[in-house]
């Protein structure tokens, strides 16, 4: 049973989860570390199992990971205010660096500021295939779930729409219901959903149901007022929104989906966006801040400040509905055996929706020479190899792409 101190304020929250948006880098998994020795390890709000409970059921759930256990721990220390405080502290810093980002990159220009882009393209190819890399080994250590990852990255492949993403993801719940029904934890460790706490947070029922009738009701009705030609402001909301509804399995997933959501209408270019998501592992937070510097940069209005605002509400909030609607049925749900096996799946259908995207983009769009290719490298051995922080790999990525540009010019 979670056991949380709700003594606290939403001022309070605030400043901590404030301090943590300008220190957390290094993605989801590392900032679930960093929020651990905050709050179980220095600050006492909540229980070693109390958070593990927590992890597991934001993992089991689409959205950002890091980013819903600090909505929960703010809920649960302050209420529905200090759940927004969490929220607001953790993002706002990395957002407001990626708007800044999103005003100066059109004013890059020469040899630096072309070397400087393509440097953080290449920061994209190292992030990815060291995320592809560390979700192969956690989520397909057999030979089923590596074959549905296969499958899922030729479905991804050989189509490339969103249809086709969410078949993939569709297909991998199937057959991890199909295959992956009889796996049994390692004795080393619990697999997500698997721990045997309980999640007690102050959500009723009916604020839960509430939150899904929500949840379905804005993925099923927007594109239906973007079908009506509702304005650009009402296509860009449900851009964001699909996008952050089915990305399982953590920030970097979501790079498919909101390159078929702006890349292919024409919004933003595939350089720009590239260059973006380069620059987002720089900054400290959540990667799903992205959203702001895509809705700075893209073409339809609002852009700019407006859209960056846009953008950042619509990706994170189908999130933050679903774990309100799941958290007062998880402890029910988690203990059936066909929701594990077809979560085990589709974090699969994950790994090669991910893999997918680490080709096409991230790679045919950044790797057109053995430079390319040598500073990406050195990128993903920085990362994989020597633990390097994500923002020294951005700077060594960056130093290597301006030496490029100068060497080609």
């Amino acid at each position: 049973m979670i056991v949380a101190k709700r003594a606290g304020s939403p001022g309070e929250v605030l400043l901590i989860f404030l301090k943590l948006g300008l220190s957390c880098f290094g993605g989801p998994i590392a900032h679930i570390g960093y929020f651990r020795d905050e709050f179980v390890v220095r600050r006492h709000w909540l229980g070693e199992q109390g958070y593990a409970d927590l992890v597991a059921l934001c993992q089991f759930l689409p959205g950002p990971a890091s980013s819903q256990v600090g909505f929960s721990i703010g809920l649960m220390r302050a209420g529905y205010l200090g759940a927004a405080a969490a929220w607001t502290g953790f993002t706002l810093p990395s957002a407001i660096l990626l708007v800044l980002f999103a005003y100066g990159a059109g004013n890059l220009h020469g040899a630096i500021g072309t070397g400087l882009l393509h440097g953080l393209k290449l920061v994209a190819v190292a992030i990815v295939a060291q995320a592809v890399w560390g979700m192969a080994r956690t989520l397909c250590p057999d030979r089923a779930r590596a074959s549905i990852a296969a499958i899922a990255s030729l479905i991804i492949l050989f189509s490339g729409t969103s249809i086709a993403q969410i078949g993939a993801i569709v297909f991998g719940a199937a057959a991890g219901l199909w295959l992956c029904r009889y796996w049994q934890p390692s004795e080393h460790g619990h697999e997500a959903g698997h721990d045997p706490g309980h999640v007690v947070v102050s959500v009723s029922r009916k604020v839960g149901i509430a939150a899904l009738i929500v949840f379905f009701a804005l993925l099923g009705g927007l594109p239906f007022l973007r079908h009506l030609g509702a304005g650009s402001g009402a296509a860009l909301f449900d851009a964001f929104y699909r996008s952050g509804a089915l990305v399982f399995g953590g920030g970097h997933v979501v790079l498919p989906l909101l390159r078929e959501a702006f890349v292919t209408p024409g919004w933003v270019s595939d350089d720009a966006f590239l260059a973006g998501y380069g620059a987002a592992q720089a900054v400290p937070g959540p990667l799903f801040t992205f959203a702001a510097y895509l809705g700075g940069v893209a073409n339809p209005s609002p852009h700019g400040v407006a859209g960056a605002v846009l953008g950042l509400i619509g990706i994170f909030l189908p999130g933050i509905l679903v774990l309100l609607g799941a958290l007062p049925f998880w402890d029910a749900l988690r203990q059936k055996t066909g929701a594990q096996a077809m979560m085990r799946g589709v974090n699969a259908a994950v790994v090669g929706l991910l893999g997918a995207a680490l080709y096409n983009p991230v790679w045919t769009s950044s790797v057109q020479a053995p430079g390319d290719f040598a500073v990406a490298l050195v990128g993903f051995v920085l990362l994989t190899a020597w633990r390097a922080p994500p923002l020294v790999v951005v700077v060594v990525s960056a130093i290597g792409g301006v030496l490029l540009a100068f060497q080609n010019g």
